[in-house]
């Protein structure tokens, strides 16, 4: 039995369809109800439906052998796992953003609100900047906007938020997209199934 964690939502959604065409097929996933766990002796696959933030921790820790994560939660997380595959959707990209009209001044700490402290912390060491980081959980935007932040280091797809709350992109920090990741000790002892999975994904892709 592989045992699979799914992102919760749209992404996961899209992941199930496409482990469906390689033949990881879990009639119960398309049912409506509020399990979170699925399984198929026929397909010899268990989903389990995790929230995005917490697939690699599940992972890393050997609850599941293989999952589905964006790269910015992955870099985030800092989880100790392999990455086999880079499912190429989902993409969005990890943002420095502020006021339009925001002049840096680099004798001070840099004022960051984000989501993703660890990795904030390491992009701005990486350029030996001073930054006072302010984690916040949601509605990151209205941090510069209020005075709390200078700046902000979000996720952005579009950018149409940032434009509506008169905020614009100055760079890029990490592109991320989805990737499919597994356990260690599990590409040890399952490798011929994970390899398998990863082939089979990659002829689809």
């Amino acid at each position: 039995m592989l045992n699979i964690a799914l992102p919760k939502g749209r992404l996961g959604d899209k992941v199930y369809k496409l482990f469906a065409q390689i033949n990881y097929v879990c009639p119960e996933m398309l049912e409506d109800n509020r399990k979170l766990v699925f399984e198929s002796k026929e397909s010899g696959v268990r989903y389990m439906l995790v929230k995005p933030s917490d697939v690699a921790i599940y992972v890393e820790k050997g609850a599941v052998d293989i999952g589905v994560v964006g790269r910015d939660v992955l870099l985030e997380s800092e989880a100790d796992v392999y990455e086999l595959l880079d499912l190429g959707f989902g993409k969005c990209r990890l943002a420095v953003a502020g006021k339009k009209d925001f002049v840096e001044d680099k004798s001070l700490p840099l004022r960051v609100a984000t989501k993703y402290p660890n990795v904030t912390q390491a992009y701005y060491s990486s350029q030996s900047r001073q930054i006072d980081i302010i984690k916040l959980n949601g509605s990151i935007e209205l941090a510069p906007i209020l005075g709390l932040s200078d700046v902000i280091v979000d996720i952005v797809e579009t950018g149409t938020t940032l434009k509506e709350n008169g905020l614009e992109v100055f760079e890029t920090v990490e592109e991320s997209s989805a990737r499919l990741i597994a356990n260690k000790s599990s590409y040890q002892f399952k490798k011929e199934e994970i390899e398998l999975a990863v082939s089979k994904l990659k002829e689809l892709l």
